[in-house]
């Protein structure tokens, strides 16, 4: 099934089509061709090798590291590795780019074709679970970065990033929808953190997207497309479609053509700018690196590679699945790594998964939410947890009960048998107390006892509550059902 999202026009509807360029940091200590240090937040210039600032007669090595971590992106995209690739030099100035060229890869990327899936999302207008496609992912040295308001009157570059290692992983221009472009990159930035290959946080810029959208009548051929560059959150890229999308529409209207160029977004006034006319590859005189040998890659290293995958997310939400946990709370769980391992800690230590999914998407993510935290940083630990759960299965406090021990357990940190034990807390199935305050409650509502006679079975919550709130949360809800019953006729 297709996207039913379009731009409705003066003449009609038209199709959007995005195709994302995605610029993903890899995670590792130095950069592609030099020691230097990639840390985020350093001072200016403190992270910069002789090789980074272009210094005449330096040559860059590459970063075994870098090229590993990009070839596990492309085995978790199952897509096909190339044995053989090569560097190429994007030549251009620019005053970030001390060489005057990017070592890029053009012509023989490390990556080929692959694809991922994104979940189909009725609300968000996916109606079906979609495979976008990958053209390619290749390896990249980033530039620098230039600092406009250190000065009134000057620029400074800061040149920390300058060799920092990129995966630049190119879509097909498979997309329909701003929703099917968020989609794409969540499920992205989610696999590779999986793979432990970018952290994707795109607030530090260490994952960042060109979005690329044209426009055309259902059925046409594909228009002529812009390039907005360096988006960094993923509302920025639903908000640049559809704002470049309506814009393109509307100058295609009003009889004017849409050029081929490179955009800026601006988050504030939430609209794109034009900044220079797009190039192509022969604008920037690409050639094979003569300073760099080709990348040749073995089967040992490729075989170290694959072994080293996780487990990906669509097949652990598959397993959550077969082990009962509704769609919703697998997706929930698989969305991001760090739940998706503290949720298998808590499994490994023994809690029904259905039971636990459901306690953690609710109680715990709720508290966590409250305080601010992230579920790396949990005051409660998945041990910790799965001894709550056991206790509530096994009959020893009530769930009511231990709602009030997991508010301890965030406060305290110990653990919950401790605090039932401590604050005497279990759970009672003493029929004789029980019973005897039934009778009390039958009494002292009698006209209540005649209206449930009578055929208002919905008092029957009534009395539960009243039971469970005499016995202060303690009794066993099914024993108190049960005598209720018998009481009540």
């Amino acid at each position: 099934m297709m996207s039913d999202y379009r731009i409705k026009g003066e003449t009609g509807e038209w199709e959007v089509v995005i195709g994302l360029e995605v610029h993903a940091q890899i995670t590792t200590n130095a950069k592609l061709f030099s020691g230097a240090a990639t840390a985020f937040g350093a001072e200016p210039n403190t992270q910069v090798s002789l090789v980074d600032a272009a210094m005449p007669g330096m040559l860059p090595v590459p970063n075994r590291e870098c090229i590993r971590q990009a070839v596990r992106t492309g085995m978790a995209i199952e897509a096909q590795i190339n044995r053989w690739s090569r560097f190429d030099r994007k030549n251009y100035f620019y005053a970030d780019l001390p060489q005057g060229y990017q070592i890029s890869q053009l012509y023989h990327p490390l990556v080929g074709e692959g694809s991922l899936t994104i979940a189909a999302d009725e609300k968000a207008g996916i109606p079906a679970d979609k495979a976008i496609g990958v053209e390619r992912i290749h390896v990249e040295q980033d530039a620098g970065k230039l600092m406009h308001d250190q000065h009134p009157t000057m620029s400074y570059v800061d040149l920390n990033r300058s060799g920092v290692a990129l995966m630049e992983i190119v879509s097909r221009p498979d997309m329909r929808s701003p929703a099917e472009a968020g989609a794409y990159v969540r499920k992205l930035r989610s696999i590779l953190r999986y793979v432990g290959s970018c952290d994707g946080n795109m607030e530090e810029g260490s994952m960042r997207a060109d979005v690329n959208v044209s426009v055309r009548k259902p059925g046409d051929e594909f228009g002529t497309r812009t390039e907005t560059k360096n988006v960094n959150s993923v509302r920025f890229v639903m908000a640049v479609i559809e704002g470049e999308a309506k814009r393109q529409v509307a100058l295609i209207e009003s009889g004017g053509t849409v050029v081929q160029e490179t955009r800026l977004y601006d988050p504030d006034r939430n609209e794109t700018r034009s900044m220079r006319s797009k190039e192509d590859a022969h604008d920037y005189r690409y050639f094979p690196d003569p300073d760099l040998l080709p990348l040749e890659l073995d089967d040992a290293f490729l075989e170290e590679c694959r072994d080293s995958l996780p487990e990906l997310p669509d097949a652990k939400r598959a397993r959550y699945l077969a082990a009962g946990i509704s769609a919703y709370n697998a997706d929930v769980l698989t969305a991001e790594v760090e739940a998706a391992r503290w949720f298998d800690a808590l499994l490994e230590a023994g809690a029904k998964p259905a039971a636990a999914a459901n306690w953690v998407t609710s109680e715990l993510f709720g508290a966590l939410n409250r305080m601010g935290r992230d579920i790396s940083d949990s005051p409660v630990s998945p041990e910790h947890a799965a001894e709550l759960l056991g206790l509530v299965a096994d009959g020893t406090i009530s769930g009511t009960i231990a709602k009030q021990v997991f508010e301890k357990m965030l406060e305290s940190g110990d653990a919950a048998s401790v605090i039932v034990e401590r604050d005497g807390l279990k759970q009672t199935s003493d029929t004789g107390a029980i019973e005897a305050e039934i009778a009390k409650i039958l009494t002292a509502n009698a006209d209540k006892v005649e209206q449930y006679k009578g055929g208002k079975e919905a008092l029957f919550g009534f009395f539960v509550g009243q039971t469970m709130k005499a016995m202060q949360g303690k009794a066993n809800p099914q024993v108190v059902n049960e005598l209720l019953k018998k009481a009540l006729g």
